[in-house]
């Protein structure tokens, strides 16, 4: 299955989330990323494939779980990097200046991270989606200072545009022991 494009749906009913999880997959040929409760009493479910594809799950889901949506998107042609960074498995090596976007969603931190891994040249580090975190959503990001300022602009602003910012940091020289706390 190519998986080019990803959709979620975050929804405030776990219940909910479970029908729409199974209305996404009966809808289109697409495959689950993640399909979890999250903090604070949310569900989300997150599937990829082709684009079409996650339009008409997208839409299927969309359909089910009205009346329990927190916050959906569609990404058609995602950044690569965004995968690893949502499992946790980026490799960084070196801690060049440090980038964070906090959002109170899941799915518009992700919109922001792939915003920004497309806006410069940075390396995603993780994406932390909503588990002990009261609901909240951050990316953390590397690379020279003046593409972290882009990178954290640009997705701040796709999360500012929904009015879930909670916070943005650039930190041009952070300690190296800043690397051990974020992976």
């Amino acid at each position: 299955m190519t998986k080019n494009s990803i959709g979620l749906i975050e929804l405030s009913s776990i219940a909910a989330g479970y029908e729409v999880a199974d209305a996404m997959l009966k809808a289109a040929e697409v495959e689950i990323i993640l399909s979890r409760s999250i903090c604070s009493g949310k569900y989300m479910v997150l599937i990829g494939g082709d684009v079409a594809a996650v339009s008409a799950a997208v839409q299927s889901g969309g359909i089910t779980g009205r009346g329990s949506i927190v916050d959906v998107f569609i990404i058609p042609n995602v950044h690569p990097a965004v995968f690893p960074a949502i499992a946790g498995t980026s490799k960084v090596d070196l801690l060049q200046a440090l980038g964070i976007i906090e959002s109170f969603s899941v799915a518009s931190l992700i919109e922001a991270a792939d915003a920004a891994v497309k806006s410069a040249n940075v390396q995603l580090i993780e994406l932390r989606l909503a588990m002990a975190l009261g609901g909240k959503a951050f990316v953390t990001l590397t690379g020279e200072v003046a593409a972290v300022r882009a990178a954290v602009d640009a997705g701040a602003a796709v999360v500012a545009s929904k009015g879930l910012l909670v916070n943005k940091v650039v930190i041009p020289q952070p300690r190296k022991e800043l690397l051990s706390e974020i992976v």
